[in-house]
């Protein structure tokens, strides 16, 4: 295991809102090599846009149809001129010397749907 981050009260974990969205389109970020520009089915009528830095180790095309989880309720922010309204979840492991890494997003088993709750 890598560095463990202190311990956190559960008060402090239930204030994340962490959702199942369904990626529903995905490209390149049009001002940044590392970055995906991801639409989102959220379960909301508007769903949502992330930038994921992601785009190393995915393939756009790849994720489309893939349920991932997402903290929902993060602050938006602007990221290179496109807003990213959250952000998917991912598992990080050193592979190599330096920052040499693998990256995979974490999805779902099976089908639920969008906006279910992940707890």
């Amino acid at each position: 295991m890598t560095d463990q981050l202190p311990n956190i009260d559960f008060e402090h974990f239930s204030k994340l809102d962490l959702r199942v969205a369904t990626v529903t389109a995905c490209e390149a970020h049009p001002n940044a090599d590392k970055l995906l520009k991801v639409t989102l089915d959220d379960g909301t009528p508007e769903g949502r846009q992330v930038c994921a830095g992601i785009k190393a180790w995915y393939d756009p095309a790849s994720l489309v149809g893939r349920q991932v989880v997402i903290v929902a309720n993060l602050e938006p922010r602007t990221l290179r001129g496109e807003i990213s309204q959250g952000m998917i979840l991912a598992a990080s492991e050193v592979t190599g010397e330096g920052d040499e890494r693998e990256v995979r997003v974490v999805s779902i088993d099976g089908t639920v749907a969008p906006g279910s709750r992940v707890s």
